[in-house]
């Protein structure tokens, strides 16, 4: 069973940066697509960044701050998040994509004005 662990949430400021990170058991980034999500109360669960055979693409509300990245070898996935605003606050879930069907605690970030 694949499971997720992920981290590097924080609280800041907009305009502040964080970098979160992922490390998936077995080959669950090894193969196929990797993404990040994010969570709102209230809300669906979001895709904001992801691989697939294609490269990497981004929703178009984080496009130019937001970055992703792989490290295959270890298996685990990054996002490199600037100019952070007050919308981006939620929390933050990596996973497949097409997603499993189990997900990671998730890791809150927190952006105050």
């Amino acid at each position: 069973q694949v499971q997720f662990v992920e981290s590097g949430g924080d609280s800041v400021q907009a305009g502040g940066s964080l970098r979160l990170s992922c490390t998936a058991s077995g080959s669950a980034f090894r193969f196929g697509g990797a993404g990040w999500y994010r969570q709102v109360p209230g809300s669906q669960r979001e895709l904001v960044a992801w691989f697939n055979s294609g490269g990497m693409h981004y929703t178009d509300s984080v496009k130019g701050r937001f970055t992703i990245s792989r490290n295959n070898a270890k298996n685990v996935l990054y996002l490199q998040m600037d100019s952070l605003k007050p919308e981006d606050t939620a929390v933050y879930f990596c996973n497949g994509v097409p997603s499993y069907r189990n997900w990671g605690q998730g890791t809150q970030v927190t952006v105050s004005s």
